[in-house]
């Protein structure tokens, strides 16, 4: 039977006690519409309750819930048991704290997500100098760090993670730690020149989309993206940070944080950059119009935020496309030009060569070995 994962936006009035107690209402009757409440998180700041529920449809849950004590979810999603538990940590009631007839859970469902890993720098790099770069292992030695500040692998990609914690402040000194103590566990599995980028979100499990967290994974990813050797982390992160440390500051050298007004320009340019980045007449006055900006305003802007002008953020962007397709033998040379955005494959060779020191040919021979 399918996993549901449905969201409860509740009044200022409800306490953890009556969320507790409506979930008893929910267990007393859940027969009579075949579903099995299995556990729910509910944040107490925030007035939001997460339910997690085996069930043979929504409206069965719709159902249950409106005849127990009314309170109908605002959204509901179906979900994988694993994913829940890798984000969250659990998919049954945690242990009770205390006696009484209820188990009152106090446990909010926000997550902060971590996107990190090696540059596509690193690997290209060891490919043109032949050392003998093990990226499996590099990537191995990041878990027991991840694992020290309380992190949860939920993906792993083949030169990244996405990496799921409770605590706000655990997940930035996890991304300090990381930095901090590079080059000694590189120096470990023999690492070419490792370059890190990093990019750090929150969010919740369930808001407005199909997938679970998917806007806050969305969000890391694009972090990630425009990361370079530093930590990108959003808004709502550095608020969460300093309201979690009231008397620090995400102040370092390695941080990137962005306003609300960044964010507003930077999430609809990647958007934008997604779902046009194939096409070879793309110019950057598309760009700007798009985000309602000036040709000059859009440089300006792309300068301060991302530190690259626009047209070399394109470029970078599709070189990025082009060498995990070269890596996944996608097609020859000429191919991966074309369908990556460039008119030329000998301009794209010459832009390959100048990003990673390595021609496309040669990279792509690497690969065939």
């Amino acid at each position: 039977m399918p996993i549901y994962m449905d969201r409860h936006d509740v009044s200022e009035k409800v306490t953890a006690e009556i969320v507790a107690q409506l979930h008893q209402q929910d267990l007393k009757i859940q027969h009579n519409f075949q579903c099995r409440g299995l556990t729910y998180w509910f944040d107490d700041r925030r007035k939001t309750a997460f339910c997690l529920i085996e069930a043979p449809n929504k409206e069965a849950i719709e159902q249950m819930h409106g005849s127990a004590h009314g309170e109908v979810p605002n959204e509901i999603i179906e979900v994988d048991p694993l994913v829940v538990e890798s984000f969250l940590g659990r998919i049954s009631d945690p242990k009770q704290i205390g006696e009484g007839p209820l188990n009152v859970i106090s446990e909010s469902a926000l997550r902060t997500l971590m996107m990190v890993g090696f540059d596509d720098w690193a690997s290209l790099h060891a490919e043109k100098t032949g050392e003998d770069v093990n990226i499996p292992a590099c990537m191995n030695l990041l878990i027991p760090i991840f694992q020290k500040f309380g992190g949860r692998v939920v993906k792993t990609f083949r030169t990244s993670y996405l990496v799921s914690f409770q605590s706000v402040t655990q997940t930035i000194l996890c991304a300090l730690e990381l930095y901090s103590g590079i080059v000694e566990w590189g120096k470990k599995a023999n690492c070419a020149p490792i370059r890190l980028k990093t990019g750090i979100s929150a969010g919740v499990p369930v808001s407005g989309n199909r997938e679970l967290f998917e806007e806050a994974e969305k969000e890391a990813r694009m972090l990630h993206d425009i990361s370079e050797n530093n930590i990108v982390v959003s808004a709502d992160v550095k608020s969460l940070y300093e309201e979690e440390n009231p008397d620090a500051y995400l102040e370092h050298e390695l941080f990137v944080s962005l306003s609300p007004t960044d964010q507003k320009f930077l999430y609809p340019l990647m958007d934008y950059i997604a779902e046009t980045w194939q096409n070879p007449y793309l110019k950057v006055e598309d760009l700007g119009k798009n985000l309602g900006y000036s040709k000059s305003q859009f440089y300006r802007k792309m300068v301060s935020l991302v530190g690259e002008t626009p047209n070399n953020f394109i470029k970078n962007y599709r070189l990025r496309k082009a060498a995990k397709r070269i890596r996944r033998q996608s097609g020859n040379i000429a191919e991966i030009a074309y369908e990556t955005g460039f008119n030329s494959p000998s301009y794209f060779s010459k832009c390959f060569l100048r990003k990673y020191g390595i021609l496309p040919s040669e990279y792509l021979q690497q690969a065939l070995v």
